[in-house]
């Protein structure tokens, strides 16, 4: 019976249906069909209780931000922003790319959604300007891995709700590994332009006078991940109050400066909103229920003591959680497998005194890494879908980038002085 709901899991998500109800339906199964003598009535209340959460209103809010962004102009003075800073280096556009997924990254705080955005936005220009389709589309999925390590990502969130940890520390810890993501990245697609002969979108570099100007145009988008972040910090609002605090603020940008947000658009945002909103909370109470069977067998405690007694050393224990994270991440989906495995993981870092914030910047950045990397990498299937690159193609395109993402992992795994100066700060 232990490993019943586990099979169910497995079966059902390898047969196209989605993670959220193979959780569902192997959690039901078990308190349904086991003999555990738990009253299903208390497995109904468990559904319903996951999401009586105050800062889970977070998620809604933060959606709403990223959707409004796109219709306010905030996205699209963020992309001059970024021309402006990278378009003279060689492969400009896909430098560009990488570069505005970490400006959007700490407000629409979903890879997936920065993965739709830019597959729509910017791949067209790219192939225009003689990028291969492929290349194109592994740029845009990669860079997109930075979107919810950057602040106020949604995973940040989650896991500091998880683990019981400030979501302040949380957030200004994900600016050093969102950074070294970009920089590996960009690194990356200098070397691959150079070969390539890919060219720069500009004939030169921007003179200060013109970077002042659009950063002038631009700032209002820039401020808000910092606005939030020190709100939160001195006490100004919580973290689901940011969230609200996010959306109004995209608002008054939108309709009084950029003057491009019409009430004709609020019905697509609130669409939008409601779809990404329903499909992350059903992950939430699927992996919930999901949890609960975990914690009826002592999964979570069989588990520590299985690794501690392979190595009682935390750094070697880290290579073999990395790993994991890594096979698991390209089966599962980034946000239910976060749900499910940090619950699992917490308490062993606990035991072994690793401090929280860096282990949940180590599991973020891991499972970011899963989301563009073959079978099942989500992130891989919105930019193909959208762009219409084989996956044989994006395959291939996309294992330098993969590689360079692994070498970011690395540092942020052993390097925690580096990844943890900015939360000390607090």
């Amino acid at each position: 019976m232990l490993t019943f709901p586990v099979s169910i899991v497995m079966v059902l998500y390898f047969t196209s249906i989605p993670i959220a109800y193979a959780l569902l339906a192997a959690g039901l199964a078990y308190f349904t069909f086991g003999d555990v003598g738990t009253p299903p009535d208390l497995i109904l209340q468990k559904f319903v209780t996951s999401t009586a959460s105050f800062p889970l209103l977070a998620i809604p809010f933060f959606i709403m931000a990223g959707e409004i962004m796109n219709f306010s102009g905030i996205s699209s003075s963020l992309m001059k922003m970024a021309d402006v800073l990278t378009g003279h280096l060689r492969g400009g556009l896909a430098q560009v790319n990488v570069l505005l997924s970490t400006l959007m990254g700490g407000i629409s705080g979903s890879a997936n959604a920065d993965a739709a955005m830019q597959s729509k936005i910017i791949v067209p220009q790219m192939t225009k300007r003689g990028y291969s389709r492929a290349f194109a589309t592994a740029t845009t999925a990669a860079s997109s891995a930075i979107a919810p390590v950057i602040p106020p990502g949604i995973n940040l969130i989650i896991y500091a709700l998880i683990a019981q940890v400030s979501v302040a520390k949380m957030f200004i810890g994900g600016y050093t590994p969102g950074i070294l993501m970009c920089l590996g990245l960009m690194l990356t697609v200098l070397f691959i332009s150079r070969k390539r002969d890919y060219k720069p979108s500009r004939e030169k570099m921007a003179s200060p006078k013109e970077i002042l100007l659009q950063a002038k145009e631009s700032i209002w988008g820039l401020l808000l991940p910092l606005g939030i972040i020190v709100g939160i910090r001195f006490g100004v609002f919580t973290p689901t109050e940011a969230g609200a605090m996010a959306v109004l603020f995209c608002i008054i940008i939108g309709v009084f400066f950029y003057k491009k947000l019409k009430w004709e658009h609020f019905p697509i945002i609130l669409k939008n909103t409601l779809l990404g909103t329903s499909s992350v909370m059903l992950i939430i109470i699927a992996a919930s229920v999901f949890g609960q069977y975990m914690s009826w067998e002592r999964i979570p405690h069989e588990l520590t003591k299985s690794i501690l007694a392979f190595s009682s050393d935390p750094w070697a224990i880290l290579v073999v959680i990395n790993i994991l994270l890594l096979v698991l991440g390209m089966f599962l989906e980034g946000g239910a497998l976060l749900i499910i495995v940090a619950p699992l993981l917490v308490p062993i870092m606990k035991t072994l005194n690793v401090d929280l914030i860096h282990f949940g910047l180590i599991m973020i950045v891991n499972i970011m890494i899963g989301g563009i990397t073959p079978p099942f990498g989500s992130m891989m299937f919105t930019t193909c879908a959208i762009t219409g690159a084989t996956v044989g193609d994006f395959v291939k395109e996309i294992m330098p980038f993969i590689f360079a993402l692994l070498v970011v992992l690395v540092i942020v795994t052993y390097m925690p002085s580096v990844v943890m100066f900015l939360p000390n700060l607090l």
